[in-house]
């Protein structure tokens, strides 16, 4: 018996050539304890309505901001001498069953692993932004824009240095797919 179920086996709401592991993580004894920092405060209220990635946000605007409980306050000293922030979420709405997807823009499914998708085995946001203000007494970060559900639970924030976490020659698509 393999992980892993394919889309004709299992779900028939999945898209042709998608694969789901046998079981959901969620339900498994838990390996590591993460302690949620805070949440997010967004204008975007569905799955629908949400922008599907920063560039996104940023053009439809709208506030948004982190909210910081009051034991992880004293961690927001010196962050405001930083212009952008990584911001890591735990996407509480993905599904945590697909390894391999369809997306709507690809012409064949691909691994989770290869594409930014929050259905994943640990749904884990990634969001850089550009850090407006911050109110360490409120335990607020204000931001130009954000790509997540109102009130998006916070794993961590860290500064955004360009010199080390910006390569302009990335690329994605090394073998012309």
């Amino acid at each position: 018996m393999t992980p892993f179920s394919h889309a004709k086996d299992r779900n028939a709401s999945m898209r042709e050539g998608e694969v789901e592991l046998e079981s959901d993580l969620a339900e498994r004894p838990a390996d590591a304890h993460l302690f949620f920092i805070g949440r997010v405060r967004s204008p975007w209220n569905s799955r629908d309505d949400c922008p599907k990635n920063m560039n996104a946000a940023r053009e439809r605007g709208g506030a948004a901001s982190v909210e910081i409980d009051g034991a992880f306050r004293p961690g927001l000293a010196d962050l405001d001498a930083a212009s952008h922030v990584i911001i890591l979420t735990w996407l509480n709405f993905a599904p945590r069953n697909l390894i391999v997807q369809k997306p709507r823009h690809a012409p064949q499914p691909k691994g989770v692993f290869s594409i930014r998708s929050p259905a994943r085995p640990n749904p884990v946001g990634l969001h850089v932004a550009r850090l407006v203000a911050v109110d360490r007494e409120a335990g607020q970060l204000t931001l130009d824009a954000i790509d997540v559900l109102d009130g998006t639970p916070v794993i961590d924030i860290k500064p955004y240095y360009a010199s080390v976490d910006s390569f302009p020659d990335a690329i994605t698509d090394r073998r012309g797919r």
